[in-house]
């Protein structure tokens, strides 16, 4: 194509190299000291003393003090910042990233890839389950708005991924996309509580909860009280969902599916911010499969660190690939069918709640 390009058109080609090289030549070193907080918000997301915080965890890492070489060691510093940059910018080329903070893609791939399992291992600490004073706080969130007796909300969102080489058919969603799922519980802040991320788009939701931790420790972790979800999960003694909608629905039900679905919105502007705030969530063109989950997770356990921060971006109310739940089965797949104790709560939780509708 280049030789179809006039004359002008290449001296304005040149002309505007030369001058978008000071832009990112140094930008690591001179530009990004110079933001001010809400500056360096919008690019990395977490505040500067949050980041020089974790450039201090990362130095004793064991995968930071790999690097060898001849070339000049790259900080603590720089390897949290180059991944909170490329975490939360959208299709941006490992080149792109590469030439701003003046590294070559090899290290960038380094970089990425520690940095990526330096903070998927931090989710332990930092996606916890509700503790006792929390779980007071957040049913009381839920009891103002008409459904007593919540501490969490569970849905399931599509990370979209390149067609993967092995067994693409099963990462094919039902949106014709290839994806891995990563399965949340979130509260009332939007913090999340717990994740499980790894399975194939094809999956259906009640599958990836029944082999999930989070099934077999439900009860222990609700205790009385219960997370709800939508009509694709299982009704259970502590994940409470709306009654199938048959058009035969009394008032009460009614009433009850109408306080759940508007108790539900918390999980979907929880997916809407995450992938709002990380970016490449939209698409993660990685290759290893394992890798992308830690990712996943890293985005997940970053989420958690950057709800302390103001993000005044625009942030759709409903994320797309939550709005609209999965709830057809494989044609080889046996429904899922509700637990008769969950059912007994459930008859119980919509003739106590306050009749609104």
């Amino acid at each position: 194509m280049s030789d179809h390009f006039s004359s002008s058109d290449e001296d304005l080609d040149n002309i505007m190299e030369v001058l978008l090289v000071p832009k990112t030549e140094d930008y690591f070193e001179e530009i990004v000291p110079q933001f001010n907080n809400h500056q360096y918000l919008s690019h990395f997301r977490i505040s500067r003393a949050k980041t020089e915080e974790l450039a201090n965890q990362f130095s004793v890492f064991p995968y930071y003090n790999i690097q060898e070489g001849n070339s000049q060691k790259v900080t603590p510093l720089k390897f949290v910042t180059v991944f909170l940059w490329y975490a939360a910018n959208e299709a941006v080329g490992y080149r792109d990233v590469a030439d701003r903070f003046n590294i070559s893609e090899s290290t960038l791939y380094k970089i990425l890839r520690r940095c990526t399992y330096f903070f998927s291992n931090m989710s332990p600490e930092v996606i916890k389950w509700p503790n006792e004073e929390e779980k007071i706080e957040i049913e009381r969130f839920f009891s103002n708005k008409n459904f007593p007796g919540v501490i969490g909300v569970i849905d399931g969102t599509h990370i979209r991924i390149d067609k993967p080489a092995d067994d693409p058919d099963s990462y094919l969603n039902r949106k014709h996309f290839y994806s891995i799922q990563a399965q949340i519980v979130c509260d009332h802040k939007k913090k999340i509580r717990d994740i499980f991320v790894g399975y194939p788009g094809s999956v259906h939701d009640s599958r990836v909860l029944r082999t999930s931790p989070l099934f077999a420790s439900l009860d222990e972790k609700c205790n009385d009280k219960f997370i709800l979800g939508d009509s694709g999960y299982p009704c259970l003694r502590n994940l409470l969902t709306p009654f199938k909608d048959n058009g035969r629905l009394n008032r009460r039900e009614r009433n009850y599916n109408y306080i759940l679905s508007t108790n539900r919105y918390i999980v979907e502007h929880c997916f809407g911010l995450w992938k709002q705030k990380f970016r490449q969530l939209y698409h993660i063109k990685w290759h290893k499969i394992e890798d992308i989950v830690h990712f996943i997770r890293a985005c997940a356990v970053l989420h958690n660190l950057a709800l302390d921060y103001d993000f005044d971006e625009d942030t759709p109310t409903v994320e797309d690939d939550v709005a609209q739940p999965i709830l057809a089965l494989d044609e080889d797949q046996e429904p899922e069918r509700d637990d008769q104790d969950g059912l007994v709560v459930r008859n119980a939780v919509k003739d106590n709640l306050n009749l609104i509708i």
